[in-house]
Order: structure tokens, then C-alpha cells, then sequence
């Protein structure tokens, strides 16, 4: 199976985009994690996967899962054509719905249109800076950590990250892992006392 290159993102969901109007369907696709980080320029590592943490209708975010049947179909076909992993497309994050994004999260949305059935929007820094903070505290990967220092924060903005990812999380082992990556970059940690 092929990783999904910062060369090869737009060549992919333009893909999917023509599939999509060859089936008379459209979508607008909210996209985080590695992939959206190459497309917003912060890393050029190649990603498994596009993470859809929402989709977007009338202008309201709601979920991603299942997949609308047209874009699974379209996802399953460009997976064929261009070797990807068959769950390239992953609405998993979407979950983060019901837990909650942060503040402003909409409003910061970086959209781009692959003619006329596909829009992707992609979360902005900031909010990747919150969700690379979550997932480095509570997966502890290389790769988390080094796209987070990527992204270049700023203390203030680990901070509120800090207290977003506790919003998400019960006391315990997670905060020692949170406090450990704020540590590593040089931000003293605030506890739950600063949710």
C-alpha cells in the first residue's frame, strides 16, 4: 500500500472529486491530522490516511460516519486505483463531534475546492496545534510529537490546548503523559485546575 504524499494529496482528492461528480454527487469533507497538515504546509511526511473529523451541509458540521454511500464508493475506487490503504478516507475522528472542537473551530476552516462535487476544508494551525497535543499526550508517537513541534507553538497556545484535551479525558494517566509533553516543550503544566 502507498502512503499519500504532499505531492500526491491534490492529485488523490481531485480523484475522488471526478468520481464524485461522475456519479451526480458532491461533498464537503472537514479534514485534520496528517494529511491536513500537509496541506496547510506545516510537514511534508507522507500520511496513511485522510482524517475526516466532519462532514460539512448548510453551513453546520455533523458527522462523518458512515461515510455517504457515493464518497465511500468514489473512496474505494480511488484506494484501487492509486494503492492506498482501503480505509484511506477515515471518518474515526469524527467522534470529536460529540466530544467537542475547539472554539473558533469552524470559523478558522481552510477551504479548497477539487471542481465542482468536492470541497475540503482543513483544520487551521491552532486547532491542529490541539489536536497534536492530544494526540501526542495520549498515543506517546514520534510522529505526534514531531508534527507538533512542526507547527511551531506558542506557550499560550499549548496551554488552551492543554485544557481543551482535559475536557476530553478523565484524571488520571493521561494528564502524567500531558504534563510530560508540555514539559518537553518547555510549558509548566497548569493541571485540571486550569480547565
Amino acid at each position: 500500500m502507498e502512503n499519500i504524499s504532499s505531492d500526491r494529496l491534490d492529485e488523490i482528492l481531485s480523484a475522488l472529486s471526478e468520481l464524485l461528480v461522475a456519479a451526480g454527487a458532491d461533498a464537503h469533507l472537514v479534514v485534520i491530522g496528517g494529511s491536513g497538515l500537509v496541506a496547510i504546509g506545516a510537514v511534508t511526511r507522507p500520511t496513511r490516511d485522510v482524517d475526516v473529523v466532519a462532514l460539512k451541509h448548510d453551513d453546520q458540521l455533523v458527522t462523518a460516519k458512515p461515510l455517504p454511500e457515493p464518497v465511500a464508493t468514489a473512496a474505494a475506487i480511488v484506494a484501487r486505483d492509486f494503492d492506498l490503504d482501503p480505509d484511506w478516507l477515515n471518518p474515526g475522528p469524527t467522534s470529536l463531534l460529540d466530544l467537542g472542537l475547539p472554539q473558533g473551530f469552524q470559523k478558522r476552516l481552510i477551504t479548497r475546492r477539487y471542481g465542482p462535487s468536492l470541497a475540503v476544508s482543513f483544520a487551521a494551525r491552532v486547532d491542529q496545534v490541539f489536536f497534536k497535543l492530544y494526540a501526542a499526550a495520549d498515543r506517546q508517537e514520534p510522529r505526534d510529537v514531531a508534527d507538533l513541534q512542526a507547527l511551531m507553538p506558542m506557550a499560550e497556545e499549548l496551554r488552551a490546548a492543554a485544557r481543551w484535551t482535559r475536557t476530553h479525558n478523565a484524571p488520571g494517566p493521561f494528564d502524567i503523559a500531558l504534563a510530560q509533553t508540555l514539559s518537553d516543550f518547555g510549558v509548566e503544566d497548569e493541571g485540571r485546575d486550569g480547565v
